[in-house]
């Protein structure tokens, strides 16, 4: 039975997955938009912007790690670091996946579950981000190449899953919030990213009990941009940025000049092609308002989409950059680790999470950032073997990699959620320690991601009591 459903997921989304991403998304949110009553015109037009925007957020974001990720490797090569574990950043991790005939069978779990939430209103978020599943299916597979069956790999996705969506609803008024876009705004994301929130949040809690003082310190670039005009504007931002990386990897003064200055161009477009996503979306946003009013006694539907949308807010890069260097000391010092971070050295797996939990507060993003680094680190380590097995497995090992060398993904998103794979396939070994070991593992995150949601829907009350005052 099992077999016909992952056949049956194949030959149905294996096509639409072929297409690519941008042309997906035009279908997707053309769609949508005209199953909540846009005229096919606005919904069409809408499915392109959102296309453009992906595209353009996708190639500005291969700039600027591009630029960035040179002076970075220099700096590696000129302190003559050297760890077995080689890190190939998130494209190759991606294939692999996506090549697994299992990831469209968990595709195909997660629609359905995505589709009976809606309808029992447990969500109301539309994930229109299907790529971005190979996350929650590289977990399922993993734990399976570690112990775990079927049933129970696909059990943990589905949990996953089904606190994603959860998450997605929580994270609406920030995103609105962040954007100053309208209450309406239905954008938000299911990117496994953000599942490191209640993490985040624990320390963000002790920042407001104990060192609530260093906020008169903090500053974000709006506020910056007030005080000083164009010195604190976010080209300028890039351009501090690039002096800091080419000077970390000791590049040429004209080299220097072009990294920051494109660095900082980088910033201004992600601004600009961050608003694009809002336009993208309104056809779509208001199709749902309406089809809520007269449908759904006025029940609001959200859409997901991935997390790049957010990523005009200054806050992400400036901490990503800053803690780049940090993330390569940390990773010379740390026990157990075995990965030189280097292909995803600018760490945006880490920044969006903080961004959301903190609003924006730079200094306790970069110091709760610092504190994440060992679990990301370690993570990374933890699926190594998993990683290169299934690389070589179907031909798609680096060139030159030696037999002692592994490869893996240093800041690849949802650590926690690899080890939680990690040791439910240790609890099928039999032996009553690992299943112990999982049960109170499992128990500890979902108690905490309880917490979280309602911590959240505290903030949310707090949002709309605000706007309300206005």
């Amino acid at each position: 039975m099992i077999n016909m459903f992952i056949e049956f997921a194949n030959k149905i989304l294996q096509p639409l997955i072929n297409i690519g991403a941008a042309p997906l998304m035009i279908i997707v949110l053309t769609l949508a938009a005209v199953l909540v009553g846009v005229k096919f015109s606005q919904a069409f037009e809408g499915g392109i912007k959102l296309a453009v925007a992906l595209i353009g957020i996708g190639a500005v974001m291969s700039v600027l790690t591009g630029v960035l990720s040179g002076p970075l490797n220099a700096f590696i090569e000129n302190t003559g670091i050297e760890l077995n574990v080689i890190d190939t950043g998130w494209a190759p991790l991606g294939t692999i996946t996506w090549g697994h005939p299992l990831t469209l069978y968990f595709l195909l779990t997660l629609i359905i579950l995505n589709i009976i939430l809606i309808l029992t209103k447990q969500t109301n978020t539309f994930d229109a981000d299907i790529f971005n599943v190979w996350h929650l299916s590289f977990i399922g597979l993993f734990a399976m190449y570690v112990g775990a069956n079927m049933f129970t790999a696909t059990a943990l996705v589905l949990v996953i899953g089904f606190l994603k969506f959860k998450n997605a609803d929580l994270m609406n008024l920030t995103f609105n919030d962040l954007l100053d876009a309208p209450l309406e705004s239905p954008m938000t994301t299911t990117h496994i990213s953000y599942m490191m929130n209640p993490f985040i949040m624990i320390f963000d809690k002790i920042f407001d009990n104990f060192f609530g003082w260093m906020d008169k310190y903090d500053f974000n670039a709006t506020e910056l941009n007030q005080k000083i005009g164009f010195w604190g504007s976010r080209f300028m931002i890039g351009i501090y940025l690039g002096v800091f990386i080419g000077v970390l990897g000791r590049i040429p003064i004209k080299e220097i000049i072009n990294l920051s200055l494109t660095a900082g161009a980088m910033l201004e477009l992600f601004a600009i092609i961050g608003q694009w996503f809002i336009e993208a979306v309104e056809p779509l946003s208001q199709g749902i308002n309406d089809f809520a009013n007269k449908r759904l006694g006025g029940r609001k539907l959200n859409i997901s989409i991935d997390w790049p949308f957010i990523a005009g807010r200054s806050e992400i890069w400036v901490v990503a950059n800053l803690l780049a260097p940090l993330l390569l000391l940390v990773s010379l010092v740390l026990p157990g680790n075995r990965i030189l971070p280097s292909a995803s050295i600018v760490a945006v797996g880490l920044t969006p999470a903080l961004l959301v939990v903190t609003r924006g507060k730079l200094i306790r993003m970069l110091v709760i950032g610092i504190l994440e680094i060992p679990l990301f680190l370690w993570a990374a380590t933890l699926i190594a073997p998993f990683v290169t097995d299934t690389a070589a497995s179907i031909g798609a090992l680096p060139e030159g990699l030696m037999t002692s060398q592994q490869i893996s993904f240093a800041t690849m998103e949802g650590p926690v959620e690899k080890f939680l794979a990690y040791f439910l396939g240790l609890a099928h070994s039999g032996a009553a320690k690992d299943l112990f070991i999982f049960v109170i593992f499992l128990a500890i995150y979902l108690g905490l991601f309880q917490w979280y949601k309602k911590e959240m829907e505290k903030r949310n009350a707090e949002y709309l009591k605000k706007i309300e005052g206005e």
